[in-house]
């Protein structure tokens, strides 16, 4: 079965292993929730990326790590502008927004803040009303948070719907040394902002999206406690 493809029509490199890429599907728009995911292919790998973009938007927006020793986003780091790559017709996953809450606790890893911009623009671009979003971007460096900037104008021009806390694990390396926010693991520091946001246990869900790792820990101390919980892990591809 030949696979309906999507060109490639804009890539922005953030790090040497970071890069968003806008991908304008072949066959007209792709619909999807946001939250969801898309399987994009080249060569015969396919992988699944969580969406970025709002379903309004007319690109497909896609954040993407590096992975030397994968299967498949060495092949997207030789893409150029114009080249196409196969993308499987429908969006899966159940990374959703949780509607019948109206407080939205968001821990991400680096990548892992893709569904929650394609939530939060979605949820801005459509007028909702009686929802709060409170988003905890943790990295290793500053300069792979990305995302911030967005977020930060977010929070600034909707401060009653949107919190952001941006974190840094390794203060102390040269390539920090400008950092002035919060420091430490995004797991590390999300139950110090649940008190500080002073969230209301049963009208709040968290949810948790990135490397493995942060997912479990935060899963071993949060839910055992009553929270309702969410998961999205990233693997290596």
């Amino acid at each position: 079965m030949k696979l309906p493809t999507a060109k490639l029509a804009e890539r922005s490199d953030i790090t040497s292993d970071l890069m968003i890429i806008k991908l304008e599907p072949e066959e007209g728009p792709f619909v999807f929730k946001p939250g969801q995911y898309c399987t994009l292919g080249l060569e015969g790998i396919e992988r699944a990326y969580s969406i970025v973009s709002a379903p309004h938007e007319p690109f497909l927006e896609i954040f993407v790590e590096l992975v030397p020793d994968g299967a498949l986003t060495p092949l997207l780091w030789k893409m150029n502008s114009g080249d196409t790559i196969s993308i499987r017709p429908r969006p899966k996953g159940l990374f959703l927004l949780d509607r019948k809450v109206h407080h939205h606790f968001m821990l991400a890893t680096v990548t892992g803040v893709a569904p929650y911009i394609s939530m939060i623009r979605s949820y801005l671009h459509d007028g909702g009303e009686g929802h709060k979003f409170y988003v905890l971007l943790g990295a290793s460096y500053a300069d792979e948070l990305t995302y911030d900037k967005e977020l930060a104008e977010m929070a600034a021009q909707h401060p009653y719907v949107i919190k952001f806390v941006p974190t840094v694990s390794r203060p102390g390396e040269e390539r920090n040394s400008e950092w002035t926010g919060v420091k430490g693991r995004v797991n590390a520091v999300a139950e110090e902002f649940l008190e500080t946001f002073e969230l209301p246990m049963d009208d709040t869900r968290v949810y948790t999206c990135g490397h493995p790792g942060m997912i479990e820990d935060v899963k071993a101390k949060i839910p055992p406690k009553g929270w309702k919980f969410i998961e999205e892990r990233f693997w290596k591809a």
